[in-house]
C-alpha cells in the first residue's frame, strides 16, 4: 500500500462514520473548527493530517482512533 491509497482508505473510514453520524461535511467542520473543505479534502484522500489531529476527529465523530485507521478491504 503506497500513502495515496492509504490516505484514500483512511478518508473512505472518515466518509463511512461520519454518515453513521448521520453528519455534513460543514457540520464536522464546524465541531472540528476546521474548514468544510479541509474535509472534504480528507474524505477524497488529498489531504494527510497528523496524529493529534486524527484524534480529535475520532472524538468529533465518537469513535475509537482504530475505526478509522482500520484499513483491510
Amino acid at each position: 500500500m503506497n500513502k495515496q491509497e492509504l490516505l484514500k482508505k483512511f478518508g473512505k473510514n472518515v466518509k463511512i462514520e461520519r454518515i453513521k453520524k448521520d453528519l455534513t461535511q460543514e457540520q464536522l467542520s464546524e465541531i472540528l473548527d476546521v474548514n468544510q473543505n479541509y474535509i472534504a479534502c480528507i474524505e477524497c484522500g488529498r489531504q494527510n493530517m497528523s496524529l493529534g489531529k486524527i484524534l480529535e476527529l475520532a472524538d468529533a465523530l465518537d469513535v475509537e482512533i482504530e475505526t478509522l485507521l482500520k484499513f483491510k478491504d
